[in-house]
C-alpha cells in the first residue's frame, strides 16, 4: 500500500523556515488520480483541533495564571491558529467542515484549580467563537465545560450555544471524587439532552495518565495504547451502566479520537456478561449495552484499518471520520486517499454516512 508523505509545502501560509523543521510523517492511502480526488464528495471531520495563542491565557486573572500547566507542543501549521488559512487547508484536503477542539485547553481539564479551569474555559470559548466567525458554516467549535459546578456548567454550555458553538466538551477521565456514575451529573445530562447537545469526551482530558506527563521507554507505549483505550472503555461503561441514557433518551455521547476497533468486541463482551449476570443480580439497565450504544453513542476513526473492517455490518450510524488536524497524526493533505483506503468497497450511501451525514445529524450542522 502506498506511503504518502505529509508535504509541509501544502500548508497555507507556512514559511520556508517552518517547512524545514516541520515533523516528517507518511500516511497509508490509495493512489488516486486528480480526477478521482475531485470526484469525491467533501467530508466533515468530527475531531480536529486549533492551537490557541499563548497570549489567550493571559486574559484570565493574574492570580490564577500560576496554576496553568506547562505543556510542550510540536510545530503546528499556521492554519491551527489562523482561521482564514485553516479554510484554505480545508479546501486543499477536500474538507467541507470541521468540529474543533482545543490543543492546550485539553490539559486544563486535569488541573486542580477549579477557579482557573472555569475562567480559562470561558476565555477559550469566547476565542473559539471569534475563530469560527471566519466561516460559521465550516468551522464549528465545541465549548469547554467545567463540571465541578453543575449549575455553572449548564449556564456556560448555553452561553456557548448562544455563540454558535456545538455540543459540550467535558473531561474523559473525571476527578476521582466525581465519577460519571455519580448523581452529580444528572442535571447536566438533562440539560444536554434537552438542548440536543452531544457530550464530547476526548482522549487525554481530565485526570488521566497524561496528567503526570509522558513516561519513557516501553511504559510510555503502554500508556499510549493500553491505558488510553482503557480510559475510553471505562468512560463508555459508566455512561451505559449508570443508566444515564435510559433516564435521558435524547442524551448522546461522542468518544473523540478513541478510534473504533475495540468497540464491537467490548460491546459483545458486555452483552454476554449482562445477560449472564442479570439472572442473579440487579442491573441498572434493562437493555443490552450494544442496543444502548447503537442509539446513543458515537466514535471517531482516523487511521483504524482494523476498525473499519467492521463497517459492512457494524457502526454505519455510530462512527464518523476525523482528520486530527493539526496534530502529528493528521491525514492532511491526503485525507481522501486515506479514506479511500479505509472505506473502499462500501456503498456511496454508507461512505457518505461515515464521512459527513452522521456528523451533520449529531451536531445539527447547517452547511
Amino acid at each position: 500500500m502506498p506511503e504518502l508523505p505529509v508535504d509541509a509545502a501544502k500548508f497555507a501560509g507556512m514559511s520556508d523556515e517552518q517547512k524545514q523543521s516541520f515533523p516528517r510523517r507518511v500516511v497509508i492511502g490509495e493512489e488516486l488520480s486528480e480526477q478521482q480526488i475531485k470526484a469525491m464528495p467533501q467530508m466533515i471531520s468530527t475531531d480536529s483541533h486549533v492551537m490557541e495563542p499563548d497570549e489567550l491565557w493571559r486574559e484570565i486573572p493574574k492570580s490564577l495564571q500560576e496554576h496553568l500547566p506547562k505543556v510542550p507542543f510540536r510545530n503546528s501549521p499556521p492554519g491551527a491558529t489562523d482561521p482564514h488559512l485553516r479554510l484554505q487547508d480545508q479546501d486543499t484536503d477536500g474538507v467541507a467542515a470541521e468540529i474543533l477542539f482545543p490543543n492546550y485547553g485539553m490539559a486544563l481539564f486535569g488541573i486542580d484549580s477549579i477557579d482557573t479551569q472555569q475562567e480559562a474555559f470561558k476565555v477559550y470559548n469566547d476565542w473559539m467563537h471569534d475563530f469560527c466567525q471566519a466561516d460559521p458554516k465550516r468551522l464549528y467549535g465545541s465549548p469547554l465545560i467545567s463540571v465541578y459546578d453543575i449549575k455553572g456548567a449548564i449556564k456556560e454550555m448555553h452561553r456557548g450555544h448562544d455563540m454558535g458553538l456545538k455540543g459540550a466538551m467535558i473531561w474523559q477521565v473525571p476527578d476521582p471524587r466525581l465519577p460519571f456514575t455519580s448523581e452529580h451529573y444528572e442535571p447536566f445530562w438533562a440539560a444536554c439532552a434537552e438542548a440536543k447537545a452531544p457530550v464530547v469526551c476526548h482522549i487525554l482530558t481530565g485526570h488521566s495518565y497524561i496528567k503526570g506527563g509522558q513516561k519513557g521507554g516501553v511504559l510510555g507505549l503502554k500508556d499510549a495504547t493500553n491505558v488510553k483505550t482503557n480510559d475510553s472503555a471505562n468512560t463508555l461503561f459508566d455512561f451505559i451502566f449508570s443508566g444515564a441514557f435510559d433516564r435521558h433518551p435524547n442524551l448522546r455521547l461522542l468518544l473523540a479520537e478513541s478510534e473504533i476497533g475495540w468497540l464491537p468486541f467490548l460491546l459483545q463482551q458486555w452483552d454476554y456478561y449482562f445477560e449472564r449476570f442479570r439472572k442473579d443480580r440487579a442491573m441498572p439497565i434493562n437493555r443490552k449495552p450494544s442496543e444502548i450504544f447503537q442509539e446513543h453513542v458515537y466514535g471517531t476513526f482516523l487511521e483504524d484499518y482494523v476498525g473499519t473492517r467492521f463497517f459492512p455490518w457494524w457502526g454505519e450510524k455510530n462512527c464518523m471520520w476525523s482528520n486530527d488536524y493539526p496534530h502529528f497524526n493528521m491525514t492532511f493533505p491526503h485525507s481522501r486517499q486515506v479514506v479511500e483506503y479505509h472505506l473502499k468497497g462500501l456503498t456511496d450511501e454508507r461512505r457518505n454516512r461515515l464521512t459527513r451525514d452522521n456528523a451533520i445529524q449529531l451536531f445539527g450542522l447547517d452547511l
